[in-house]
């Protein structure tokens, strides 16, 4: 059900080499990018217009309106279940302990007497969020958009989503009950490369967003890529992942299960296992058939994810290796299931979020850990954060100095203007004291 990678025996290589070797879904955004382009402009030059074409073109419903009325949020969160929205409101409430705990304080650091920068942190004004309604529903997506930015302070928060034929043309009803419970009151029923460019360029009844955040498929990733300079992103994610470094001492229960869990999102979700013990590769190999033939979505994703060849047990000689490769893979999700877990997770590099030990699985940071579980996906660890409070914060610099501290330093800004050619940015320097600037 799932293949194996043996990198046992030989010294791994270096750098890109060891990446080329492990496995990853093949997901080509740039390709995806010539479909989406059509469609962004659409929504540019249409608005609302294009957004209903493409909500019965794509998603068979015929809508009135893109925004949702407020009617309907107050009415899917009077109807959902009590253990639902029990289960949501601990979400929110951990999910904000842990983002308010982001938060940056403005920063005075004086360079001279006299000379001071100040590094102030200012919230985006306006986010465009982006919860998938695809295969699954998510409204911990929506959560997990959703708190951070309003942490940061973010003045005006709007939240995309696929129209549901089943739902009368609205996003699903968990998703709308989710915004209802977050207060977040402007919702609109649209999905894939349409919805990021309504916040792009704004419509009729959407202004226009300074930031797109949230998961998606190919589409989405496509059109974030095609906007980008524009509008400000979170990443473009791609298929999810689990990589799982393990020994002898983990439990081939756990790791099945852990492994299935993932494979369940999409056909295209790579579950990995890195270890050194071929007794647990056997076991794990042993009981992920009782556990998939025992759950849903079986042959739609987790038979084609597991086989795919974004997934893989890779073995390795030790713990070293080990580490080499989750490094080297930089995984969405990386579970540590080994001995002294916590001080192995610490010496971890390029993960999107690290998971220690049999108690610490990855549904449980999807939901209510606290952290949040939109992450950079492809191997875009080794360089990018998951979604937090700084990603809706700007950092700005405010230079203040006195005539005496500019004096003091003015030789050297004047030596290193005319060492760039920059004659001009010297004079400006020297206009203040009355040097004398050179004529032309």
């Amino acid at each position: 059900m799932i293949s194996r990678i043996d990198l046992r025996g030989d010294a791994l290589p270096e750098g890109g080499a060891l990446r080329d070797l492990l496995p990853r879904a093949e997901f080509d955004v740039e390709a995806a990018l010539e479909k989406v382009r059509p469609i962004c402009e659409a929504v540019h030059h249409r608005g609302d217009a294009a957004l209903i074409d493409y909500a019965e073109k794509f998603d068979g419903v015929a809508l009135d309106q893109v925004r949702v009325p407020a009617a309907a949020l107050t009415r899917a969160l009077e109807e959902l279940d009590p253990a639902v929205r029990a289960a949501l409101e601990e979400s929110i409430r951990r999910a904000r302990i842990v983002h308010r705990e982001q938060r940056r304080a403005e920063h005075t650091t004086q360079v001279v007497p006299g000379g001071t920068v100040t590094e102030k942190w200012v919230p985006v004004q306006r986010v465009g969020l982006y919860a998938p309604g695809g295969r699954s529903v998510y409204p911990s997506s929506v959560i997990m958009n959703a708190v951070p930015a309003q942490e940061a302070g973010v003045e005006s928060i709007a939240l995309a989503s696929p129209p549901q034929k089943e739902h009368g043309g609205l996003p699903h009803p968990t998703i709308l009950a989710a915004c209802a419970l977050l207060g977040v009151d402007e919702v609109y029923a649209a999905g894939g490369a349409q919805a990021v460019a309504m916040f792009a360029h704004g419509t009729e009844s959407c202004a226009p967003a300074n930031m797109v955040t949230g998961p998606g498929n190919i589409w989405v990733a496509a059109a974030k890529r095609y906007f980008t300079g524009r509008i400000g992103i979170d990443t473009e994610a791609g298929p999810t992942e689990i990589a799982v470094l393990a020994d002898d001492t983990a439990d081939p229960v756990h790791i099945a299960a852990d492994l299935i869990s993932q494979a369940e999102h999409d056909p295209l979700a790579a579950a990995v296992l890195v270890t050194d013990s071929t007794d647990l590769a056997e076991a794990v190999e042993k009981e992920l058939e009782p556990q998939v033939a025992a759950t849903r979505h079986v042959d739609d994703r987790i038979v084609p994810a597991l086989r795919g060849r974004q997934s893989a047990i890779v073995l390795v000689d030790g713990l070293e290796e080990g580490l080499r490769v989750v490094d080297a893979y930089g995984a969405e999700h990386l579970e540590i299931q080994t001995a002294d877990a916590a001080a192995v997770a610490r010496r971890v590099r390029n993960a999107g979020a690290i998971f220690v030990g049999p108690w610490a699985p990855v549904s449980l940071g999807d939901y209510c850990a606290g952290s949040n579980h939109v992450l950079p996906t492809g191997g875009c660890a080794c360089h990018s954060s998951g979604l937090s409070v700084q990603s809706f914060l700007r950092g700005i610099h405010i230079v203040d100095y006195t005539r005496d501290a500019l004096a003091e330093v003015a030789h050297h800004v004047v030596t290193l203007a005319e060492a760039e050619d920059l004659p001009a940015h010297g004079a400006a320097i020297k206009a203040r004291f009355g040097w004398k600037v050179p004529q032309r």
